[in-house]
């Protein structure tokens, strides 16, 4: 059932996973920094013992959410959920108008250890979703599922080594230009008008009645293009800190983790 086929390396193709890089490269960056906030106001070891948690929670939510995504490819009206939840998402962030980490701060503020614990993974789910469902939403229509699910597995297990591996070059992305949140969410709502219209297509296939418009794909890729190139200009116009500022920012987060992860693998989550 999970059969995974490699597509066609295409143009296409590229573009799908230099896309994906992107967004799971901003969205895995802001992942990591919430679970460091959300943690902040534990005292001594626990805020270890919670960060293991939420990071444990990650990986698996991510493993999850590619199973989950094998479903979506298969089923248009599962799309469509899809397609809301992104759209719901990206208007959220610009209504709300608040950095991640402000509202990490806000949710997490007086919260006990377990209750912290399930608010962090709650996050994880999330992050997970998010992220998976744009892969999802990235791919052809026509595109075999088998294919499509090759590509988003692929997207999961860069989101996952660019957890770590890659971030502080976003962190220190973001904590230099936060505006680039605005531009992820931007892409991701985007994204999800590809991934309505395309529901539309399949509805109409079921039920002639419902109405449809096909979106060529030079036009999403060129919106895609449109968006990527004017906020980049736009979030770096303005710098909220130095260079050595951001990066300086951004190493504390990946410590932590990479502290955390030590003491797991040891043996050690609780500090003992």
């Amino acid at each position: 059932m999970f059969g995974l086929e490699m597509p066609p390396i295409t143009p296409e193709f590229w573009a799908i996973l230099g896309t994906l890089i992107l967004l799971e490269g901003l969205l895995s960056a802001d992942n990591a920094l919430v679970l460091a906030v959300m943690v902040r106001h534990l005292k001594g070891d626990l805020q270890r013992k919670a960060l293991a948690y939420g990071i444990g929670g990650a990986v698996v939510l991510r493993i999850l959410g590619v199973l989950l995504a094998s479903y979506i490819l298969e089923y248009w009206w599962l799309r469509a959920f899809g397609a809301a939840y992104l759209a719901y998402l990206a208007i959220s962030h610009f209504v709300k108008n608040k950095s991640a980490e402000d509202e990490a701060d806000e949710k997490s503020e007086g919260r006990g250890f377990w209750a912290t614990v399930v608010l962090l993974n709650l996050t994880d789910l999330a992050f997970s979703v998010d992220s998976i469902l744009a892969g999802v939403a990235l791919i052809p229509r026509g595109m075999p599922r088998e294919q499509g699910l090759t590509i988003v597995v692929i997207g999961g297990i860069i989101g996952l080594i660019l957890m770590r591996i890659a971030a502080t070059v976003f962190l220190k992305l973001l904590n230099k230009y936060p505006a680039f949140d605005h531009v992820a969410y931007a892409l991701v709502g985007w994204i999800a008008v590809k991934l309505g219209l395309e529901t539309l297509e399949a509805a109409h296939e079921v039920f002639p009645a419902v109405p449809y418009w096909h979106m060529p794909t030079p036009v999403f890729w060129g919106g895609m293009a449109a968006i990527g190139i004017v906020g980049s200009f736009l979030a770096t116009r303005t710098p909220a800190m130095s260079d050595e500022a951001a990066e300086a920012k951004a190493d504390a987060v990946v410590h932590e983790i990479d502290e955390t992860v030590a003491d797991a693998s040891d043996g050690r989550i609780d500090g003992r």
